[in-house]
């Protein structure tokens, strides 16, 4: 899936009534929610991706997870500026936790992790641009 396809959902979801659309395609799966404006700080219509975890050949023999970037756009590590981030180095993450949002044409998709575990390793700092299926964070899975 690239930027046009998601770009041509966002557009047709735009005037519609529908809450919540999941959609998978080529491997990648992203689901869209929307939500009301309630701070300043938070977009209205925030779409939400799940991204799908990744094993890079180096990480395999580490186990580790590695987290790509769905989308092009601006990576921040927390909803605002004056909050702090939704998660840092050596923090236990759930499946389906944020871990970050990355700004897309004034949309701020939030990025979840897929699996259970421990960040390793936040590649992006705040405010950085990110290209398609650049590395996000390195989480190790724990049962």
């Amino acid at each position: 899936m690239d930027i046009d396809d998601l770009k041509e959902i966002i557009s047709l979801l735009k005037d519609t009534d529908i809450a919540e659309l999941q959609v998978e395609k080529d491997g990648t799966k992203i689901k869209l929610r929307r939500h009301a404006l309630i701070s300043p700080f938070e977009v209205q219509h925030k779409p939400a991706i799940i991204v799908e975890k990744t094993n890079h050949p180096d990480e395999e023999s580490q186990g580790l997870v590695t987290v790509t970037a769905p989308i092009v756009g601006t990576f921040y590590r927390s909803p605002s500026p004056d909050t702090s981030p939704f998660v840092d180095t050596g923090a236990k993450v759930k499946k389906g936790q944020v871990l970050c949002i990355i700004e897309a044409m004034k949309l701020m998709n939030e990025i979840e992790s897929e699996v259970d575990g421990i960040v390793v390793r936040s590649l992006v700092e705040n405010g950085q641009p990110v290209e398609y299926g650049e590395p996000l964070f390195m989480i190790e899975p724990v049962e």
